[in-house]
């Protein structure tokens, strides 16, 4: 990519996966209501992904999991989630980085994400909480606004 450009695609998949880390935590914290239920389907060998070796090696690039009636102790992070499955009758821990993430799908509600970016490692921005966007700065020659809305010119932006 150019310096400077901007990536939009990129920035798109990233803020996706805060879709599918804030579904996680509410599941996590309320439950499961249904109809919902989730495919995740995630690359196997991606930095951080923690699964027992006999599921790495009978799945090596990547795997599907599901989260409807049988999983335990849901845990949600800024950058992974981590839970319980039964594989075989036997509880087996996953840790799964969201940027290791290739597909998300709810087919109670008809919806469905998939990731096809190379993601960038970093943790995915937590929920603003009493954030106030910046305010850009008024130009020097602007007056406040006396009870009404202000209406700006884009003369007022223009280099003379």
């Amino acid at each position: 990519m150019a310096r400077g450009a901007i990536d939009y695609g990129r920035m798109v998949e990233q803020a996706l996966r805060t879709v599918v880390r804030d579904v996680l935590r509410r599941l996590a914290a309320e439950g499961l209501p249904p109809p919902h239920h989730f495919y995740i389907t995630f690359r196997t060998s991606d930095p951080g992904v923690e699964i027992p070796d006999h599921l790495r090696e009978r799945y090596p690039t990547e795997m599907t999991v599901v989260l409807q009636h049988q999983f335990w102790d849901l845990e949600v992070d800024d950058t992974a989630l981590s839970v319980t499955l039964s594989f075989n009758d036997v509880p087996q821990r996953l840790r799964i980085p969201f940027h290791a993430i290739k597909v998300f799908a709810d087919p109670g509600a008809e919806f469905g994400l998939q990731f096809t970016l190379e993601p960038e490692i970093v943790p995915l921005p937590s929920p603003a909480v009493d954030k106030k966007p910046p305010v850009a700065p008024k130009p020097a020659d602007s007056e406040p606004p006396k009870g009404g809305a202000e209406i700006v010119t884009l003369d007022r932006f223009r280099k003379k």
